[in-house]
């Protein structure tokens, strides 16, 4: 089992702040004879079309001495876990977490928004002194 982020028990808390019932912490894909861990795996029924929309969440924190190492990195185990999901989990949409702090440093740069357009990556920007979703991409 892996390590925690540091922002995992606020993402967590954030998360059913805004509706969503954590049903996985961690969600494990197996993929041959390996297992992987996506941070957190998580539902919410959507009254209105009468079913309900499931998430994964990998948290990052973004904290190492390199911003582009960190994007790398994340981006890595996001494209992977994405393309295990396709496979396994088809219904359920992957989200990589971030601080708001990381969104306007990272990918509001033209970096991030080449990454968020060509590799389609969503995103969920939180505060983590409120403990609150802030926004969802795409």
């Amino acid at each position: 089992m892996p390590a925690k982020d540091l922002y995992h028990e606020v993402v967590r808390a954030a998360l059913v702040k805004d509706g969503w019932t954590i049903t996985h912490d961690p969600l494990t894909l197996r993929w041959g004879k390996k297992d992987l861990f996506v941070d957190l795996g998580a539902e919410k029924l959507l009254a209105a079309e009468k079913g309900d929309r499931r998430i994964a969440v990998e948290i990052k924190s973004f904290l190492g001495k390199s911003e582009v190492a960190d994007l790398q990195r994340a981006l890595g185990q996001y494209i992977m876990y994405r393309d295990i999901m396709k496979a396994k989990e088809s219904d359920r949409d992957l989200y990589l977490a971030v601080r708001e702090l990381v969104y306007s440093e990272v990918f509001e740069e033209p970096i991030g928004q080449l990454l968020l357009k060509e590799e389609q990556v969503r995103l969920m920007i939180f505060d983590e002194g409120k403990e609150e979703v802030l926004r969802w991409i795409p």
